[in-house]
């Protein structure tokens, strides 16, 4: 008799088939599972997959068991657990070939690389997300996207300067969670701290404007999944967004600590303008960057990230952080 177990972390028990059975469909486990399903018969592993946040991943197939209907299974499980968690429409990444398998089951293609497809359970997906956003139909219209966590005089020394360069400027703050600062604060701050610019305007990023490295790689081999997620990052924004909202240039600042930063910056150059889109990469100001303002807020330092943050980020440090160091 067939069981479908949901388990927040694979049985003991079951660890060495699980593992086997990822090697065998050349998958990976990512460790990034909130909850895994196992479908098995007689003591045997016919199939597994993953829910991780809003993401579907790892899903696999015994070959023997493979015509069965296993993936369905598995697949409407997750979906189910993920509609629980208030998730209605998770993604799912995939390899190319994969995707007619699951374009089947209900997922639809948001964007497409030679290594990795996007897909959504929601067929409009990206309209809906794009709908609400501004829309300028004359002038130069620029755009940076950024963490902010938290903003800093170097975010504001960039969106300050590529403005100056535009006639509309648009800022997608990262919407991820993650750190001692809430997506809404950082939003919030990044509109408080870029008020006196008339022609900034800043959104969420939402699910489309994300950092890279939560695109699960599970399916590709380590010395390909940096590129392949930067490849998919860059052409869901040149090949959907960009032209959506008429955006030519894109700015980013200058990367002299992160070698990953410096080469997605790299591959940002060649990928974007044979999409059209300009890329321009700013000058950092020294000593200034949010990772340093996390050390100094987690040793306490307060009054020592005052010179590295607008006065709105500080007066919100303040007022969080007075008296005890943030969490991680």
């Amino acid at each position: 008799m067939r069981e479908l177990l949901l388990c927040k972390a694979v049985p003991p028990r079951w660890g060495t088939a699980y593992a086997a059975l990822l090697a065998e469909g050349g998958l990976r486990d990512e460790g990034r599972a909130d909850i895994t399903t196992l479908l098995t018969e007689g003591g045997i592993l016919l199939g597994c997959g993953s829910l991780g946040g809003k993401v579907i991943r790892q899903v696999a197939v015994s070959p023997n068991a493979e015509g069965q209907d296993i993936c369905a299974r598995i697949v409407s499980a997750l979906v189910q657990e993920s509609v629980k968690r208030g998730v209605l429409y998770p993604f799912l990444f995939t390899k190319p070939q994969n995707a007619r398998l699951f374009r089947s089951l209900g997922f639809y293609p948001v964007a497409e690389t030679a290594d990795m497809v996007m897909l959504c359970r929601q067929r409009d997906a990206l309209a809906r997300f794009l709908a609400p956003l501004p829309r300028w139909q004359e002038g130069v219209i620029g755009c940076v996207v950024c963490h902010a966590n938290p903003f800093t005089r170097g975010h504001l020394h960039l969106i300050a300067t590529a403005s100056a360069q535009c006639d509309h400027m648009l800022v997608f703050v990262v919407a991820e969670e993650g750190g001692p600062f809430p997506a809404a604060d950082r939003l919030a701050l990044v509109r408080e701290g870029t008020a006196h610019l008339p022609n900034v305007t800043v959104c969420s990023g939402g699910d489309f404007i994300v950092s890279r490295s939560t695109f699960p790689a599970y399916f590709l081999r380590d010395e390909q999944s940096e590129d392949a997620r930067c490849d998919l990052d860059l052409t869901l924004f040149a090949r959907h967004i960009a032209p959506a909202l008429h955006i030519a240039r894109r700015f980013v600042g200058e990367e002299p600590f992160s070698p990953t930063t410096a080469a997605y910056n790299r591959r940002m150059k060649e990928i974007l303008p044979t999409y059209g889109v300009s890329v321009t990469e700013i000058p950092r100001l020294e000593n200034i960057s949010a990772t340093a303002v996390r050390r100094l807020l987690a040793e306490g330092r307060l009054a020592d990230i005052q010179p590295l943050v607008p006065e709105t980020t500080y007066a919100y440090c303040q007022r969080h952080f007075g008296g005890r160091p943030p969490r991680p």
